[in-house]
């Protein structure tokens, strides 16, 4: 009788393995409809290169010294910095381009060598640009996860940095998923359903947007459409899962006070993406930093307070060309 009770237990076990094991790989996974190219939704002014084996798409304008580099936030663009670049230009060259696994950018399924959406991958690409374009030092924008890997990139070669703005900079938050969670992201079930997890942000996204913003009533219908248009790209929610499972954890926090070029921390009073005391403690952490809290904003000062976040970049270009 035992001996029969546990078989049916061992057979129990078994069928529920195999329920866990399989069961995800069962489930369709209906194709996207309606994707495009990326030279398709390209805009008139956009550009593209290979740089370390991947498409890239980005736009430069302004011309001479010093030279900015934009590095947007997660589920954002190079189109996150529409508002303030055509202002930025005045003081110089300025790049931006989309981050791997976002925007117009290749978003490649399978590679050799390197993860392309890790975070060492993520660091090389921004020297990769300056080495393609020509530009020995630059003054790296971050915004939010942008503006870790501004950070890590100033850490890791420092003499290609000549100053950060971190904005709303997600160093001490944002880190991707849970240390726990990683070796599970790279299973094949969880590699076949991420994509459908992924497709959330179709229906979510809006409200993430804003809950970015101080005030939302100000987001306007371009806006909206200016980060819907990369959900339009092939491969954007295989390539979003793919960036999730690359996810590593970082030793940038305590780092911080390694960094020893002039930093301008910007954020606004009321970021609820980046705590607004995050990027105070960030300020306070730094062994040469300034600091700018902008009023009645959000996690993104650069689009919804474009004025004020010029006002405070122009007075620090203006000291560091002191």
């Amino acid at each position: 009788m035992k001996q029969k009770k546990r078989n049916i237990i061992t057979i129990l076990l078994a069928v529920l393995l195999l329920v866990v094991l399989i069961g995800p790989l069962l489930i369709p996974v209906p194709p996207l409809e309606g994707t495009r190219s990326p030279e398709e939704l390209a805009d008139a002014d956009s550009l593209f290169m290979d740089i370390n084996g991947l498409r890239v798409h980005y736009k430069v304008a302004g011309k001479g010294q010093p030279t900015f580099i934009l590095l947007h936030g997660f589920g954002a663009s190079l189109f996150s910095w529409h508002a303030v670049m055509p202002v930025l230009i005045n003081y110089g060259t300025v790049i931006a381009y989309d981050r791997p696994a976002f925007g117009l950018t290749e978003r490649p399924l399978a590679w050799e060598g390197e993860n392309p959406y890790g975070p060492e991958a993520q660091v090389a690409l921004v020297i990769g640009m300056m080495d393609a374009l020509g530009v020995d030092q630059a003054i790296l924008v971050g915004h939010s996860a942008g503006g870790k890997i501004a950070f890590e990139t100033a850490l890791s070669h420092p003499h290609r940095v000549q100053a950060l703005i971190a904005v709303a900079a997600a160093v001490y938050t944002g880190g991707g998923a849970p240390a726990w969670s990683r070796p599970l992201l790279r299973t094949p079930q969880l590699r076949h359903l991420g994509p459908l997890l992924a497709r959330q942000i179709q229906k979510n996204g809006d409200s993430i947007i804003q809950s970015a913003w101080h005030d939302p009533s100000k987001i306007t219908p371009e806006t909206l459409a200016g980060y819907h248009k990369p959900l339009q790209v092939e491969n954007w929610d295989k390539a979003l899962w793919e960036l999730t499972a690359a996810s590593a954890e970082s030793d940038l926090a305590e780092r911080i006070p390694e960094v020893r070029q002039p930093v301008l921390v910007i954020t606004g009073d009321d970021d609820r993406i980046v705590p607004t005391e995050q990027s105070r403690q960030l300020a306070a952490n730094l062994p040469n930093a300034q600091l700018s809290v902008i009023p009645a904003c959000g996690h993104l000062p650069h689009e919804e307070t474009p004025d004020a976040f010029m006002q405070a970049v122009e007075v620090f270009i203006f000291e560091l060309g002191e």
